[in-house]
């Protein structure tokens, strides 16, 4: 089953994002602190950018800090299947130790988004 929706453009109006973030805003989430947005650093964007892919894939995660964040992951789409598959860079471990095997790099993901809030403008119209 193809993962693709027919969502129409990629470009969406800014009327028809603050209606989106209306939504959100009014819906209910477990009983947890609500994060509207993500502020992500242009860099986390770059290198997720810098690989062979077709998408990127942003799943939801809790950093060190006790902070919603986002993790960006590269995507690449079987044509076979539909699907888009996650694929990952090859980074040297930092401490020097091998990992899965000899002489390879660990899998890695891009991080450091910051939630909003608190990292929000308060005078943007999306947060009206």
């Amino acid at each position: 089953m193809s993962e693709e929706k027919k969502l129409g453009s990629v470009e969406v109006s800014l009327a028809v994002g603050q209606e989106w973030a209306r939504k959100f805003r009014k819906a209910k989430i477990d009983g947890r602190e609500k994060v509207d947005a993500y502020l992500i650093p242009i860099e986390s964007l770059k290198l997720v950018m810098d690989q062979d892919i077709d998408a990127v894939r942003a799943y939801v995660g809790i950093n060190n800090a006790g902070e919603q964040n986002l993790m960006l992951v590269g995507t690449k789409k079987d044509p076979k299947t539909g699907i888009y598959v996650d694929v990952f860079k090859q980074q040297q471990s930092l401490t020097g130790a091998r990992t899965a095997g000899e002489g390879e790099g660990e899998d890695v993901l891009y991080d450091a988004s910051r939630p909003c809030p608190p990292y929000t403008d308060p005078n943007s119209p999306m947060n009206q």
